[in-house]
């Protein structure tokens, strides 16, 4: 056997296993024998989501199968690593709801036995799918790993869900706008920057008003390659930001929330001004 070969995708095997799954029986789980190992999700980085754009958080993790099982068969084994939220059930026709699952991977044989996988999540947070369906979703999310072993002719040979202690978080999508006028200025007069911090809503699909946060301005002198921190202003009830500024230098402005718990950092584009 060649090290590295690849194996079929996750993608490919999810059309077959999901008609096994409606067509199976009602079965207590059992031990598959499977180990699933090393699982990273999204670099071990918050997933953050939107309203309408599908995200697909990179996942890696490995995979050694029982005696009588080999790598180089895949439609007899399936692993798939999964988020979820609340209580884990063993019933293969389990409600998904608060569950997160790979949108495809590919598995490179490193023996006959052993398997190293890549590939990814997927959330789509449009209203046809329930991934991220309440802002209730924007918290500690848990780890499973589904199980399934298959008989020669196809049939289902045994099932498990295990937990993991991995936790991944899962937040809100921010945007935040600026503008700073007048352009140009006279240097030694007023600078106004203004913006807006809104995060996405997930009930209602769509970005509101972000108030009571602390956000910072930031300035980036022309010939210059970083920003600096020049002040804090926290958003109205509305997401409004508004202060002033003395024009001293060309240069451009920008806005920057570094996000919290429940809610993803962003960084507005710039406003450059020239000074005269």
């Amino acid at each position: 056997m060649t090290t590295g070969r690849r194996t079929a995708t996750g993608a490919a095997l999810a059309g077959a296993l999901a008609l096994t799954l409606l067509n199976a029986p009602a079965a207590h789980a059992q031990d598959t024998g499977i180990k699933v190992s090393d699982i990273v999700i999204n670099k071990g980085k918050p997933i953050v989501v939107g309203t309408s754009k599908v995200v697909e958080p990179s996942l890696t993790f490995k995979i050694t199968l029982p005696a009588g099982y080999s790598t180089s068969d895949p439609f007899r084994y399936s692993a798939d690593p999964f988020l979820y939220r609340g209580r884990l059930s063993q019933d293969l026709d389990a409600d998904f709801e608060n569950y997160i699952g790979p949108g495809g991977y590919t598995c490179y044989e490193q023996s006959d036995k052993k398997a190293d996988c890549e590939g990814s999540l997927y959330i789509d947070p449009d209203r046809s799918h329930d991934e991220v369906d309440s802002n209730a979703d924007a918290t500690t999310w848990k780890t499973g790993v589904s199980l399934l072993l298959f008989k020669a002719n196809g049939n289902l040979a045994g099932h498990e869900r295990e937990t993991r202690s991995l936790t991944v978080q899962l937040k809100r999508a921010a945007k935040v706008t600026v503008n700073a006028s007048p352009e140009p200025v006279v240097k030694g007069k007023q600078i106004t920057v203004t913006g807006r911090l809104t995060r996405a809503d997930w009930a209602t699909k769509k970005y509101g008003g972000y108030g009571g946060r602390s956000v910072t301005l930031q300035f980036r002198a022309t010939g210059t390659s970083s920003f600096v921190t020049v002040k804090k202003v926290t958003t109205s009830s509305t997401g409004a930001l508004k202060t002033t500024v003395t024009a001293s230098k060309d240069g451009t402005w920008r806005w920057a929330y570094g996000g919290n718990d429940t809610t993803g950092a962003t960084t507005s584009g710039g406003d450059h001004v020239d000074v005269r």
